[in-house]
């Protein structure tokens, strides 16, 4: 069919040859692309890239979907960030899974809105099956409950919005006393999410107070139990208790079984950020590190993130399907009270609202859960080999231990005069870190932790190899041994190339 009129471009019954032929044209860019890519990214500068996109005149079309897909590809495939790459090692992204790919295409074709049952009918029904399947794993109980969202900023909105209501549900009235205020408890290891949730909720800025963490920086049950002591003293009221079962930065768990009998005590709403570590509850070796999340009120899973999902796929759960009323709302054009279809909206922050469960079902289907933990627990185990290797390594700095799949490391080289000192050491990350970007060969992160830099490595491609990650660190004490001699040749350039490092070493 060709494209001359509004129509021909829409998807129906008298397009389905001409839609057939485009997505077959999509499709052999994409493989075509994807067979000759050999590094996360092309490399081209960030300038050359903002004059590539701005040379497209959007106000004159290019007459039809072949021409505009040639176009796309020379601006999109041909310097988009590949996760699936084994030099990418930056984020929390993931290779996806060819099911979810599949079922993919089959949403977006069909445009399934999952807020009402009459715009959706078995959608709703496969969404609200995984839900009770997802809840399953977290042991949350019969009358659990939850919705799918955008991913785990928004899941930790809602459930702290659930939290929010529930604790003033619970006062006299439905009030608080005059001049006190809900209080969010959390470390500072938590998702920055957190606090962006407090202040959409209308709580301020502060009312996310910091618990104290251990020595493996997780949430010190005793530090909580004192600063929840420590609010009621002063007449405000603890709403929730956020722990984190994977934080961002070096994978840790709060003990959930102990955060769980303090928040049990004070009568506090405890959520679970699992957004990191959820694909622990398909690990057949590694469940256990979630013992503890049966016992939440809300929890956050992202599948988009450990269970080889496409952005985006993400669920929040509930222990009670009872607290999500304080998201529903009814209108009379799309759910009215007393309408007994089962109509997602009355749950869901979200009103129009896209079919991604159907990914994570037709995965699922075709893999299984077992098949989905190993390839997390792949991640994992390389995260421990690749511990290893940096330890033994005397050139690097390694921060601790992992416990899920990310290590965070910095280049350290050892010269005549001893090891690099730390201050010159955390001017080399950031350093490190855009040269490697610029080049593209590799793609690693960066973080701070205790007021110190850190290159980190993420793990999870479960195809990602031990000699892969060695090439990577290999590429890092390159561009850490080029920053020291460009600096070393012009001391007083200040630039991340060449920060003040001249004398850098300790003893010197």
């Amino acid at each position: 069919m060709t494209e001359h009129t509004p129509t021909a471009h829409l998807f129906s019954g008298s397009t389905v040859d001409h839609y057939a032929a485009v997505v077959t044209a999509a499709l052999g860019a994409l493989t075509d692309r994807v067979r000759v890519v050999r590094r996360p990214r092309s490399g081209a500068p960030q300038q050359d890239l903002e004059e590539l996109v701005a040379g497209v005149d959007l106000e004159v079309p290019l007459g039809d979907t072949f021409s505009a897909l040639k176009e796309t590809s020379r601006l999109y495939l041909e310097h988009a960030v590949w996760f699936h790459e084994p030099g990418y090692v930056a984020h929390l992204n993931c290779p996806v899974a060819i099911p979810a790919l599949a079922a993919d295409l089959l949403a977006s074709a069909v445009n399934t809105s999952v807020d009402t049952y009459d715009q959706s009918t078995t959608a709703t029904l496969i969404e609200r099956r995984l839900i009770a399947w997802a809840a399953g794993r977290a042991g949350l109980g019969p009358d659990a409950d939850g919705v799918f969202t955008s991913g785990g900023t928004q899941s930790n909105l809602h459930a702290l919005l659930l939290a929010r209501d529930e604790a003033l549900a619970a006062l006299p009235g439905g009030v608080l006393a005059p001049g006190s205020r809900l209080r969010v408890l959390a470390t500072d290891q938590a998702h920055f999410s957190v606090g962006k949730a407090a202040r959409l909720l209308g709580l301020g800025a502060d009312a996310v107070l910091p618990v104290a963490t251990d020595a493996r920086h997780r949430m010190d049950p005793a530090a909580l139990r004192q600063v929840a002591e420590g609010v009621r003293a002063t007449g405000d009221v603890v709403m929730a208790v956020s722990v984190t079962a994977g934080t961002t930065d070096l994978g840790r768990i709060d003990p959930l079984p102990a955060v769980a009998d303090v928040c049990a005590e004070i009568g506090a709403w405890l959520h679970v950020d699992a957004a990191y570590g959820g694909g622990l509850l398909v690990s057949r070796r590694r469940r256990h590190l979630l013992d503890g999340i049966e016992r939440a009120d809300s929890v956050t899973v992202d599948f988009h993130k450990t269970f080889f999902q496409p952005v985006a796929s993400s669920a929040v759960l509930v222990r009670d399907a009872a607290t999500l009323r304080h998201v529903t709302h009814h209108a009379a054009y799309l759910n009215p009270r007393g309408e007994r279809a089962p109509n997602q909206v009355d749950r869901s922050l979200q009103t129009t609202r896209r079919f991604d469960a159907l990914k994570l079902w037709v995965t699922l289907r075709a893999m299984g859960a077992d098949a989905i933990g190993a390839a997390f627990d792949a991640c994992l185990d390389l995260a421990v080999q690749v511990h290893e290797d940096l330890c033994a390594d005397p050139d690097i700095e390694v921060h601790s231990e992992p416990t899920l799949s990310t290590v965070l490391f910095r280049h350290r080289p050892t010269g005549p005069d001893g090891p690099l000192d730390p201050a010159a050491a955390d001017q080399l990350v950031a350093g490190i870190r855009e040269r490697l970007f610029e080049e593209g060969e590799a793609v690693v992160a960066r973080t701070v932790i205790d007021g110190r830099p850190w290159l980190k490595l993420t793990l999870l491609n479960p195809a990602t190899t031990r000699a892969d990650v060695r090439a990577v660190v290999d590429l890092v004490r390159a561009a850490g041994e080029d920053l020291l001699a460009e600096s070393a040749a012009a001391p007083d350039v200040a630039a991340p190339s060449a920060l003040a490092l001249a004398g850098g070493r300790v003893g010197a």
